[in-house]
């Protein structure tokens, strides 16, 4: 995959502990915020990919197992 560089600003406090976070990890702060961002970018994609089969079932509707008929009638269900 053909990398892009883009430049940021970050607060200094929040830098110096990604740099120390990068050194535990063995990797770099880019490394980091990559794996981060691809992190990110994923978990949207299945939360749209969960919703839009969530809109479909919705509209679909699903089975009730009364097969189109009610075993009841609407005044004995009302009754009191």
């Amino acid at each position: 995959m053909e990398a892009h560089y883009i430049p940021i600003s970050l607060p200094k406090d929040i830098l110096l502990k990604a740099k120390l976070l990068a050194v535990r990890r063995q990797t770099t702060v880019s490394g980091l915020l990559a794996g981060e961002l691809e992190k990110l970018v994923l978990r949207d994609e299945a939360y749209a990919s969960a919703r839009d089969r969530n809109l479909l079932n919705s509209k679909e509707g699903q089975p009730l197992g009364t097969y189109g008929e009610l075993p009841i009638d609407r005044d004995e269900l009302h009754e009191r």
